[in-house]
């Protein structure tokens, strides 16, 4: 056996487990981990693990942590941030494809949005919802002007015609990278709870959203490790209810 199948057969990723206990549950950093193998072009395998039923073994892995974390030849690490960091380095060029973005900004774009809408999904006061609202939408906007304007390689300095806005399928460009693996598995949870608990869509103007989202969904790296829509509203029904239940 060579070392290369030795690599690839010594990745494993545990994740929480979805409503039935078995299947894959709502976890954006555990979509995280899966993108960036399913891009790398490495076999790697998943154990799902039911978090009401935990296992001993799993507590002698990794004491007092939960999923989403990975072995790699044995060794288990559970910081996601450290796990991206590991895998760009280990699995890295020639044989495996650099995920990192060329352009700094595409790091940091979108990296509020999900914040907001986490305040504005579990906000139980009807008084506070439409700021909490305006101020997801804020966020929102800021990234879809991000994806709407050119990157510094879409525009050419020798043209007679401006480029005024990026046709782009992605944050960094027309390839997925690492700042996609962080910021898609949170936008798609913001369409899916967003709508399901609030019936609220992101509006159809946000074109720079709206090519991004449908960009991501034409892709089987992002759709083949997508949880299914119902165990993401099922994540998040205790908490989208509370809106519900008090004025002030």
């Amino acid at each position: 056996m060579n070392d290369s199948y030795t690599l690839l057969r010594s990745i494993a990723v545990l994740v929480a487990a979805g409503s039935d206990g078995e299947s894959v549950g709502n976890c954006p950093f555990s979509q995280r981990l899966f993108m960036i193998l399913w891009l790398k072009g490495v076999v790697f395998n998943v154990t799902t693990v039911d978090l009401k039923r935990k296992p001993a073994d799993l507590q002698n892995l990794a004491p007092g942590t939960n999923p989403p974390f990975m072995t790699f030849d044995g060794e288990v690490k559970t910081d996601v941030n450290k796990i991206e960091e590991f895998l760009e380095d280990k699995l890295a060029m020639p044989r495996y494809p650099k995920l990192a973005p060329k352009h700094p900004e595409s790091n940091s774009a979108g990296n509020d949005v999900f914040a907001k809408f986490s305040a504005y999904i579990k906000n139980p006061r009807k008084d506070l919802n439409e700021t909490l609202e305006k101020n997801m939408l804020k966020s929102i906007k800021k990234l879809n002007d991000f994806l709407n304007s050119p990157l510094s390689d879409e525009i050419d300095a020798y043209s007679t015609e401006d480029v005024l806005v990026s046709s782009r399928k992605f944050l960094d460009g027309d390839e997925l990278t690492l700042a996609d693996c962080n910021l898609l598995p949170k936008l798609h949870i913001i369409k899916v709870v967003a709508k399901k608990f609030r019936n609220f869509e992101i509006p159809t103007e946000m074109t720079g959203i709206w090519r991004y989202l449908n960009n991501a969904y034409a892709r089987d790296e992002f759709t083949n490790t997508c949880p299914a829509d119902s165990e993401i509203e099922f994540a998040y029904l205790g908490v989208a209810k509370k809106t519900n239940q008090n004025d002030k």
